[in-house]
Parts: C-alpha cells; structure tokens; sequence
C-alpha cells in the first residue's frame, strides 16, 4: 500500500514538472527528479510485495493510513528540497504535512517569488489530503483487491455512517467525482470574478481542501477590491464544509436532504449568528478602539465604517476558521478582545462530520450538549431510559462514549501541546494558539503566529510537534494514539 501512494503522489509531482514546462519557472528538473525517486522507491515497494496478500483488516486499516499520511508527507517534501524552494527539510515536512493534512500553516516569508510548479505542487498536496489519501487509493485502484471499508472507517473515524453505495469503492468515486466537479466549478468562477487561471486553480484546490495555501502573500487579502471573488471563496467554504454525502445529493435535486439533517442546521444557524455578531463589532470596530485600527486601516482601508465590507469580511473570516479553512482577507486577531475570543473559540468547532474540514465537528458538540441536558432529566429520573436523539434517530450510548472520549482525548492533547511550546520558550497566547491551530488544522493562529505571520518563527522541534498535532487532528485522533497502545500490537 505504501509503495502504490508513492507511485500516486509522485505521478502528481510529474504533473506539476509540466506546468514547470509551460511556465518556463526553473523548477522542472527538481521536481522531476523528486517525482522519479518518489516512483522509483514505491515501485521497490511494490514489487517487493507483489507475493503477499492483500486483506487488510481494521487493526491493518488503522496502521495503513497512519503510516500513509506519514510516507506521504516524507516524499512530498521533496520538491520542495530538490528545487531549493525550501531547502531545510525540517521546513519541506513542516509545509507538506501541513498540505496533505489541509492546515495551511506556512513557514515561507515569500510565497510570490516560489516557482509556479511549487506553488501549484503546494495546492495539490491540500487536493489530495482534502478527501483522503486513501479514499483516493481506493477509488481509483480496486484492481489492488482490497477490500476498502477498513480503510475507509480509518480514514473517517467520525459518527457519521452516511454512504452513498453499498461498495465502498464506488461510494469513494462518487465522492472524489464530486469534489473534482465542485473543484472546476469554484476556479471557473473566480476566473471570470477576475482572478488569473493559475491562481483560480490554486484556490479552488485550497477551498474545497478547506486547506487555505495561497498563491499570494497576502492570501485572499490581494483581491480585496474584488468582493465578489471573496464571496464566491465564501460560498465554497460554506460548501466544503457541509457534509459531502449531503451535496451528493443536493446535485441529485435532493435538496429535502440539507432540510432533515440536524447537523446542517446547527452549522447554518451557527454562521449565520457568529457572522452577524462579528459584522456589528467590525462596523463600530473604528470607533471602539482606534489606536488599534489605525495600522488595520493602512492595509484594509475599505474595511469599516462600511456595511458591506464589514459584512463581507466577517463572513469571510468567520468561515474561514469554522471550515477549519485558514484563508485571510483581513487580521481578525486587532478587530477586538471578544471577537479574538470568540475566533480562538470557533477553532475547536470544525465544520460537519463528512466534510474536508478538521475540529471537533459539529455532530459531536450537538450530541455533547444533548447528552449533557439529558443527564440532569436523568438524575431526576434515575430509572427513566433517556435516549439522545439526532436527526430524529436515537443515539447509541457506545457512539455518545466514544464522542465523550474523543472530547476528552482532544482536551487533554490540547493542554500537552500548549505546554509543550511553552516549555520551548513560546509565549502562552502563542502557544495556545499554535495548539488549537494545529489541533484543528485551521492555520492562523494567534500571538506571533497571527494572519499576518507565519510559522516560520517556531524552533525546530516547535515545528515537528505542530507537524504531529496536525497529523493528529486531521485523522481525528484515534486512529493515531491507538497505534501506541500495547494492546494494538497484540495478536489477541
């Protein structure tokens, strides 16, 4: 398995030597090299193996993916280190899981003076992480004669069981045609909103990834006198983070299906409400402090004291961190202390179970608080049976335990994360910051690693433990941790 992604990822790495070719940008020999030493160690891989047999059980399933992400990530560095655009290969696995997990955290200072082929290499990694690896695999290779449920449960460990078809092959087409479909739309429209066809492709991988990597340094923020390319970013990070089964069959007419699904509503109703409360604070933001705003002002003059610019920022940010999405159109972290609070807060929500987005999601703060309400009826009514209902069907008690563990586990990963920076010398605002970003793979952070900076700043080590938290979150825990307990390792 591991030498079939190595040949996948490094036919990508090819692909991106031809836009190499076509932009005439200096970086095709390295990334072509890249691509063949990528092929040629999966081609080993796979020969090595050919003999063995190919069943893969939910133990296998856990390990394969883990295991997957990481080998992915090792190999996709190499573009960056064999065209010299990031030479340190700390930095290279740092941007590279940070693509394939769909964080968007960034060590460049310059991202305009990259190749283009790297710039387009750096999207495709969000592309390829945003649906899964191994969804893809999968998908695309059932020739290889696994059978794909196991993988597909590892990959998406959420309560959700949505499935489109019986064969999980066919229901991983279904979704991968989809996002490819939804891909091209997005970049034909922001093509014609004015946006270059280069960057129009970039940002559509980077949106419905809900990865956030930019072709410009200023991120969305270059086209801020064009709203109608932010709205039309909005609207597909709205989308990308709406449960994918969902859109399926909202494509299908079946749009009744956006109007039954519970969780749908709590994330509408949520960005609805959380961008209402952000565009009244930023509209009379001038106002409430303007030391602070006077250096805002410099760089996003066009944001206050206008309705709808203010609108259209807050709707832009708001979604931007709920989608776990990481784009920037302005600093959200000066607009005021409650909304800096509030952002810090939107970054444990994720958007919908089934979504490319990463955070706790929306189906298990629901289930959370139901469970939590139900527990007082339940110590009024100690012989009651008091089941938690979700999209009016009742909830297992083994699902709420496990989203009561993973809650837990999340929280508990935060604190040793956030004191992990500190005791590297990060400052606490930083620290907590970093850990929540990384956690949620929502790339912005706070302190120093605000919209306007960079993870660039972080000590060595800083950057590979953000690089496992990433790695961590994007695989929803789980599926990682359990690779370290004693009992997975045994036979029985």
């Amino acid at each position: 398995m591991m030498g079939f992604l190595l040949l996948f990822n490094g036919a990508f790495m090819l692909f991106s030597a031809i836009i190499s070719w076509y932009y005439q940008d200096g970086a095709a020999r390295g990334i072509i090299y890249a691509g063949l030493l990528t092929m040629l160690i999966g081609g080993i891989l796979q020969f090595a193996t050919k003999g063995f047999k190919k069943t893969i059980k939910k133990r296998e399933g856990y390990l394969v993916v883990t295991l997957g992400w990481i080998t992915m990530s090792l190999s996709g560095a190499l573009p960056y280190i064999f065209t010299d655009a990031i030479p340190s290969f700390t930095n290279a696995f740092f941007e590279t899981m940070s693509g394939y997990t769909t964080t968007g955290a960034s060590i460049l200072n310059d991202i305009e003076s990259l190749p283009k082929s790297v710039l387009f290499w750096r999207s495709t990694t969000h592309w390829i992480g945003g649906m899964g690896i191994i969804v893809l695999a999968i998908a695309i290779l059932p020739l290889l004669g696994i059978g794909g449920m196991q993988l597909f449960a590892a990959e998406a460990p959420g309560p959700s069981s949505d499935k489109l078809h019986p064969r999980i092959t066919d229901t991983a087409k279904r979704l991968w045609f989809l996002y490819f479909g939804l891909t091209v739309v997005e970049a034909i429209l922001l093509k014609f909103a004015g946006m270059g066809y280069f960057d129009a492709i970039n940002h559509a991988m980077s949106t419905l990834s809900t990865g956030g990597f930019s072709t410009k340094n200023a991120s969305v923020a270059y086209w801020n006198d064009q709203p109608l390319i932010q709205y039309i970013i909005s609207f597909f990070m709205f989308v990308a983070g709406t449960n994918f089964v969902l859109s399926y069959f909202a494509v299908k007419g079946k749009f009744s299906k956006y109007l039954h699904d519970e969780e749908f509503k709590y994330y509408f109703l949520t960005v609805v409400g959380l961008t209402l409360i952000t565009t009244i604070i930023v509209f009379n933001y001038a106002e409430v402090s303007q030391a602070a705003t006077e250096i805002q002002k410099i760089a996003h003059p066009q944001i206050y004291g206008e309705l709808e610019s203010s609108f259209r920022h807050a709707l832009f940010q708001v979604l931007a961190v709920i989608t776990t999405t990481g784009f920037v159109s302005a600093d959200f972290t000066i607009w005021s202390p409650f909304l800096t609070v509030m952002f810090f807060i939107m970054m444990f929500f994720g958007a919908s179970a089934g979504s490319t987005s990463g955070g706790v999601k929306f189906v298990r703060l629901i289930i959370m608080v139901k469970n939590g309400f139900l527990e007082l009826k339940r110590t009024i009514h100690p012989n009651a049976i008091i089941l938690v209902r979700f999209s009016n069907k009742s909830v297992t008690r083994g699902i709420v335990f496990n989203i009561l563990a993973f809650f837990v586990l999340y929280l508990i990963i935060f604190v040793i994360g956030a004191l992990v920076f500190s005791f590297l010398g990060i400052d606490f605002m930083t620290s907590l910051g970093a850990t929540a970003s990384s956690l949620g793979n929502v790339g912005p952070a706070f302190g120093d690693l605000s919209p306007v900076n960079n993870y660039g700043i972080l000590p060595p080590f800083a950057k590979w433990w953000s690089a496992f938290l990433m790695l961590l979150g994007r695989l929803e825990l789980f599926t990682v941790l359990i690779i370290f307990t004693p009992y997975f390792w045994k036979n029985n």
